[in-house]
């Protein structure tokens, strides 16, 4: 029987071998962290630290690397529809990312700050990207909008004045010359 997730995903997800995505929700549910021990409270300063900013983050420790990075893509898939939240899940030299509230560009933001070898440093530098202000873009893109129709407006009401100026001026000499 295939796993839950496959019920709800369009397309079969890919989770690393020898991976339990139930035991990994039940720890996560409990601590926010499903991670060696001698890991785990220097990531659980760093959930404790996102929840502070209002971000239910869980962190999964995966200890082998996977085949392919997107295999822990699909884990953190798998645990964040079961648990919702943001889920991020590291290996020696991988990452994958979900949320369900957070934008794909801050969580592959976040990504890029992870490899650092060290999985408390990669955590920290994970939640320093989401807490840290981000750029508005829609704001951005809303104001160029505005100030490019502005600009196409403007240039148009120049257009028709110079067009019935040069009409006014070409009646004007073509009525002078018939006196």
């Amino acid at each position: 029987m295939p796993e839950p997730i496959h019920a709800v995903s369009p397309f079969a997800t890919d989770i690393p071998a020898g991976v339990d995505v139930d035991s990994i929700v039940a720890t996560v549910r409990e601590s926010g962290v499903s991670a060696p021990a001698d890991e785990e409270a220097g990531l659980s300063d760093a959930v404790a630290r996102a929840d502070d900013h209002g971000i239910d983050l869980s962190i999964v420790i995966v200890p082998n690397e996977p085949r392919h990075d997107s295999q822990l893509r699909d884990l953190a898939t798998a645990v964040g529809a079961r648990d919702g939240g943001t889920v991020l899940v590291l290996s020696p030299g991988q990452v994958g990312t979900f949320s369900d509230s957070i934008s794909r560009v801050t969580l592959e933001a976040g990504q890029d700050r992870t490899y650092t070898g060290n999985h408390v440093v990669a955590a920290d530098n994970f939640v320093d990207t989401l807490v840290e202000d981000q750029t508005p873009w829609g704001l951005l893109t809303g104001g160029l909008v505005v100030a490019v129709a502005a600009v196409a407006t403007l240039t148009a009401a120049v257009k028709a004045r110079r067009y019935r100026s040069a009409a006014t001026t070409d009646h004007a000499r073509s009525g002078s010359g018939d006196s």
